[in-house]
């Protein structure tokens, strides 16, 4: 899989389901023992083996950690350990979690805090992972738990009577811990409320963390997909939705996480494509008007998360190829049965079938971020979002310092010619990359070797402007050229 993961452009992986816990079906979060990895998978040497393996070729190795809640289990878990309800948890109902029957920790004891914070060592110095994600952060900052707990952005929802202020600092104290003994260790919020300063530095008032995962976004795409129409895409809604982030508080995008991915939902390209998938997906069938439409959308959706919903883009294994089906782990509603605990890499290998296109777009994509350093620009600029046309027009300059502009038309029939679009840096321009090149099973509307100069007429809030052929159901990239 290591070899895989870095032919696809990706820098870092993040392990689930790696701190042992009882019931296999609760993918990991239900933790038994907070300082023993899961037998399930291997001996404790093998996944050494495995850090240090994805280390040799520069991947970073990040632990799923859950500090959150803990198993109720009594015999093999934390729960009543010295026999009363109170040994890491709190006493009645704030101790419990009534969506997950999980127990809740007591951040404000002392043995709490060393358990945790040296927990946490332990998987750097032990095992030698290079950060984590922590799980579940929103239902340890509000003494709600998050449940029914809406957030609008007003400072009042984050700071108040609200706020579980014993849980905001052990998130600190564990953040500062990290960055002043590990300087390496990248940390990770897993947080759907946005609380402002999360991913500030301790030293400025902030809990520490350098990234938040961006949870609204898959929630976003899999909603439109769900509940509308492709003519009634509102394209104002996808560009505030990828934009809705702190200014310099680092966010990590995704267009679908292992949520969509877990048996009960679908992913992007199930939403898209069905049944579709198991008859139409080879190179020699007939390609439906379904497997066109969900081919083009599936680059699309994650082509514009990728530029423009974050500072870090996240990907749950085998969705960068459409991985038909769901991911199902052994439990009673299924009769303990393993089928669906795999990823069928056999489809993108295989050279008939269409999932190799998207497993293509996919690589290009974090290829091209790489060349260009989309992801660590500073500012970024929606010129357009045409309700009516369905474009989306937006610039930035990333860690390379070229231009780059980033043109999608979601309209499900009409193309554009001579469509004018807003440029900040003139000069001339090139295709670097275009979801509808026949490479990635495309239509090959647009030709690759076209210079295009821009005018110096102002359009749509930038100084320069250029005419463009926009075909339907087709994003593509300019890069500046002179």
């Amino acid at each position: 899989m290591l070899p895989r993961i870095k032919d696809l452009g990706y820098n870092a992986i993040q392990i689930m389901a790696v701190m042992e816990h009882a019931y296999y079906a609760s993918f990991g979060y239900q933790v038994t023992n907070f300082f023993a990895a899961s037998s399930r998978f291997g001996t404790l040497e093998e996944l050494k083996e495995l850090i240090d393996v994805a280390h040799g070729m520069g991947l970073y190795v990040m632990l799923d950690v859950i500090h959150s809640h803990a198993s109720k289990n009594v015999v093999d878990g934390l729960n009543q350990f010295d026999g009363s309800n109170t040994g890491f948890f709190h006493d009645g109902p704030r101790g419990n979690h009534d969506l997950w029957d999980s127990r809740c920790f007591d951040y404000s004891q002392w043995e709490v805090l060393r358990f945790l914070l040296s927990n946490l060592r332990w998987w750097v110095e032990e095992y030698h992972f290079d950060g984590f994600r922590f799980d579940g952060i929103t239902s340890m900052l509000y003494h709600s738990k998050g449940i029914a707990h809406g957030f609008t952005g007003n400072y009042n929802e984050y700071f108040g009577l609200v706020t579980d202020t014993e849980s905001v600092l052990y998130l600190t104290i564990a953040n500062y811990m990290l960055h002043k003994y590990y300087p390496f260790v990248i940390t990770i919020a897993e947080d759907v409320s946005g609380m402002p300063g999360i991913c500030r530095k301790v030293e400025e008032g902030g809990q520490g963390f350098d990234y938040r995962l961006g949870m609204g976004i898959p929630d976003m795409w899999i909603k439109i997909l769900k509940e509308t129409k492709d003519e009634d895409w509102n394209m104002q809604n996808i560009t505030h939705t990828l934009t809705n982030r702190r200014y310099d508080e680092g966010t990590i995008a995704y267009a679908e996480s292992h949520d969509q991915a877990l048996v009960g939902d679908k992913t992007i390209a199930f939403w898209l494509m069905d049944k579709e998938m198991y008859t139409n997906m080879g190179t020699m069938n007939y390609r439906s008007l379904i497997i066109d439409r969900g081919m083009a959308l599936h680059k699309m959706i994650r082509l514009i998360t990728h530029t423009l919903g974050g500072e870090a883009y996240l990907n749950f294994i085998g969705n960068e190829f459409g991985h038909p089906e769901w991911l199902d782990f052994p439990r009673q509603g299924n009769n303990s049965s393993y089928h669906y605990a795999r990823r069928q890499f056999n489809l993108v290998d295989d050279e008939q079938l269409r999932y190799r296109f998207l497993g293509n777009f996919d690589r290009d994509m974090n290829r091209s971020e790489e060349h260009y350093g989309w992801l660590r620009a500073r500012q970024q600029y929606v010129s357009c979002h045409h309700g009516g046309d369905k474009v989306i027009v937006f610039d930035k300059v990333g860690s390379s310092g070229i231009p780059l502009v980033f043109v999608f038309n979601f309209h499900p029939t009409q193309s554009f010619t001579d469509y004018r679009i807003g440029v900040d840096a003139a000069g001339k321009y090139k295709i670097v990359l275009d979801s509808d090149d026949k490479c990635y099973d495309g239509h090959g509307r647009l030709d690759h070797n076209t210079e295009f100069f821009t005018y110096p007429e102002e359009w749509n809030g930038r100084s320069n402007s250029m005419m463009v052929y926009i075909p339907s159901r087709t994003a593509f990239v300019f890069a500046k050229a002179d």
